[in-house]
């Protein structure tokens, strides 16, 4: 899984695992923001909405657990 941690300029920190990778913002889709989930394909990167979606729960679900102690 591609995750992107921020943005340096015109760069893209991508985190993958436990490693870091700079890509240039022009080679990723448009809406692509802090968080989105990313994807490799022949054509480049793309984003992967279920995969963002089923990230975003677990955060949710990890939260929830910590405010309850």
């Amino acid at each position: 899984m591609y995750i992107i941690d921020r943005f340096e300029g015109e760069l893209a920190v991508i985190e993958h695992g436990e490693d870091f990778l700079q890509i240039p913002r022009h080679e990723l889709p448009a809406d692509a923001e802090e968080g989105s989930v990313l994807a490799k394909t022949e054509q480049g990167w793309v984003r992967d909405p279920e995969a963002e979606a089923a990230r975003r729960a677990a955060i949710a679900a990890r939260r929830r657990r910590l405010r309850r102690g």
